[in-house]
């Protein structure tokens, strides 16, 4: 075990704190996503300045970070009902967990070409 941990825990203080980082970075988002939709009844100009730089890669980045973070608090808040209500669920959340993180690289492999499709061929050119 690493040292300098507060928690000695292995996997499951892993999943714990990655589950409570992309719950807090997901309301972030949410919170910047309401303010820049409500800036169209504020200045329609300048919501469609902050939407043209949506459309840069940089954020196509962030974007995919986004997905990321959607999908391991999603898929992982599976696993943890899985634990909390199935009577062999604390006996498998060591397994669970790595078919989470299993399912979750496949569909985050699965984004890639959707996501950043466009940021890879406006770097790079077409």
């Amino acid at each position: 075990m690493p040292a300098g941990t507060l928690y000695r825990g292995r996997e499951g203080m892993w999943s714990w704190v990655a589950h409570r980082v992309t719950g807090v970075l997901i309301f972030f988002f949410l919170f910047v996503h309401v303010l820049d939709t409500a800036l169209v009844r504020v200045s329609p100009e300048a919501y469609d300045d902050v939407v043209a730089t949506y459309k840069t890669w940089p954020v196509a980045f962030l974007e995919y970070g986004l997905v990321a973070a959607i999908l391991f608090h999603a898929l992982n808040g599976l696993r943890i009902i899985a634990v909390d209500f199935w009577a062999k669920g604390p006996r498998l959340q060591k397994q669970m967990l790595w078919t989470v993180v299993g399912i979750w690289i496949v569909l985050m492999v699965g984004a890639l070409y959707p996501i950043l499709g466009h940021a890879v061929r406006e770097i790079f050119g077409s």
